[in-house]
């Protein structure tokens, strides 16, 4: 059990890029959501280049989908001062989130670590300072709740995640992991959010909220008009 309440440094990521992304076709019918352009670069390379800034300096990113094209088009991440690793589910089929970071848990060598949603953009700062406190194995980043997700998900309650509680917000898809949350879990697919809940109920997932721009790039829709707004900026 992680116990530790030094303040150290991380340097591995995890970026999740294996999904099918069904809701952005017929966009991701020959392209990886990851892949898809907005504001002149792929989402990916924002997360990416990003991480860097913030002293993450080995990546992993977990494919499936098209997954070839992801490392043809990223390499080993040096034309971005980084060290990038790919964890391959093409043969598995995606093995959801807690499934693929499972599959990758040797890459971080029982060290905690970041992991990220490909298919989100945000301009929140990725902090390389580890947030895991005492036995804490999850520390998640929550933003407003936004239209397609009115209700939340989990409930911040003195830098407390719970299940239930007034005023929920919504997970974002960013979030720090001790390797204790997935110890002794074997290999397959498996979804994150029931260990999550099972942790919270052990008060054992601490959090923090984000007010700034965050987006679910989850249709053509919402793509659109993030490039529109990236766009707009850059002139």
């Amino acid at each position: 059990m992680n116990t530790t309440t030094t303040i150290t440094t991380l340097t591995k990521a995890m970026i999740l890029a294996a999904g099918h992304g069904t809701r952005m076709r017929p966009l991701t019918d020959h392209t990886p959501k990851p892949l898809l352009k907005v504001g002149g670069k792929p989402l990916i390379v924002w997360h990416i280049e990003k991480l860097k800034k913030s002293g993450f300096t080995d990546i992993i990113i977990n494919i499936a989908w098209l997954g070839d094209q992801i490392p043809k088009t990223l390499g080993d991440g040096s034309q971005f001062g980084v060290n990038i690793h790919y964890s391959d589910e093409q043969q598995d089929g995606a093995l959801e989130t807690a499934g693929g970071i499972i599959k990758a848990l040797p890459f971080f060598n029982n060290e905690p670590f970041l992991v990220i949603n490909g298919d989100i953009w945000c301009d929140f700062t990725y902090s390389n300072i580890n947030p895991l406190r005492s036995a804490i194995l999850a520390h998640l980043i929550l933003v407003n709740n936004p239209k397609h997700n009115p209700k939340g998900d989990f409930a911040l309650i003195d830098q407390s995640v719970k299940t239930s509680g007034d005023n929920k917000l919504t997970f974002s898809g960013i979030g720090y992991y001790h390797p204790d949350l997935f110890k002794e879990l074997p290999q397959g697919k498996r979804p994150l959010a029931p260990l999550l809940r099972e942790a919270m109920d052990k008060n054992k997932v601490s959090g923090e909220a984000f007010m700034g721009d965050w987006r679910d790039i989850g249709t053509p829709e919402r793509l659109i008009e993030l490039d529109n707004d990236l766009l707009a900026l850059s002139q």
